[in-house]
């Protein structure tokens, strides 16, 4: 009786070891994390859809505001991220995980921050940003700059930019993107002056006639590169993926369009839109290019 049941229970455990080890070899959805920014909101559903139908793996993407973003990747919650703005944008935060994340790429280059006008508004009243200190241009902008999210390193690096600049008077609106670009959206349509926190890409400048105000100060950085992180030993767990967020590259003419796209249908069509329109580039993504 003892040898059966002992028997028994070595059946029963290898049983349990072979069913967990076949569950263990089925991959885990690929966690990808994104702020809502239209640019990050695009490249991370174009990568997630061919993720899913080219490389035939699950993804969970998980949207929060970008200091949760830079925690979970450096911490294992998320596998990897695609909206490190640096060197400078997202700085702060990247000096704290980066030796707990890995680097696989960079998405796309030539990002810049800055400060925007309409176009009606005369170059000769407003230039740069030295000009905001005119009595008469901060009447008519009514000592506003209209602002994003708290969190965003745009936020911080405009609030240094007001006090380097000594814009006495001034405040910067906390919003966030959506609730700046209805601002925006309502100054045009009343032809009313406005000074934004703005970035490129973005599809804004394909749906309203804006320019950046010059910065002599450098207070808002210089060009950008936009990298994507993952976690520590994501290379190893999933390298197929791993090799495809680091070849994914968009040249940013093309990646501004398709954000003026989605916004004029949807994200989900812009995507598919894209991957047709640009068979070149995805094939190269995917490690398939032919020679």
């Amino acid at each position: 009786m003892f040898k059966t049941l002992v028997a028994m229970s070595l059946t029963a455990g290898l049983a349990t070891a072979a069913f967990g080890t076949a569950f263990a070899e089925e991959k885990a959805p690929v966690k990808i994390g994104w702020a809502a920014w239209s640019d990050a909101e695009f490249v991370t559903k174009l990568a997630a859809k061919l993720i899913k139908d080219e490389l035939g793996q699950e993804v969970e993407l998980v949207q929060t505001d970008v200091a949760p973003l830079y925690q979970g990747v450096s911490r294992g919650d998320l596998d990897a991220m695609m909206m490190a703005w640096l060197p400078a944008t997202h700085a702060d935060y990247f000096a704290k995980v980066k030796d707990k994340v890995t680097t696989l790429g960079t998405v796309y280059d030539g990002a810049k921050l800055g400060w925007v006008v309409p176009k009606y508004v005369p170059e000769d009243a407003i230039a740069s940003i030295e000009d905001l200190k005119k009595d008469d241009v901060k009447a008519k902008l009514k000592g506003r700059v209209e602002g994003i999210d708290p969190g965003a390193g745009l936020t911080r690096l405009s609030e240094k930019a007001v006090t380097d600049y000594g814009l006495d008077g001034y405040k910067l609106q906390i919003s966030s993107e959506a609730g700046m670009l209805t601002t925006v959206d309502r100054a045009i349509r009343k032809e009313e002056w406005f000074v934004a926190t703005s970035w490129s890409p973005h599809w804004m400048f394909g749906k309203y006639e804006l320019r950046y105000i010059a910065d002599p100060k450098g207070a808002l950085g210089d060009a950008e590169h936009v990298d994507v992180l993952a976690r520590k030993d994501f290379e190893e767990d999933n390298p197929e993926v791993a090799g495809f967020l680091s070849r994914m590259k968009l040249p940013i003419g093309d990646l501004e369009a398709a954000m003026f796209d989605a916004q004029e249908t949807s994200y989900e069509k812009a995507v598919e839109k894209y991957i047709t329109d640009h068979p070149d580039q995805v094939k190269a993504w995917l490690g398939k290019e032919e020679g």
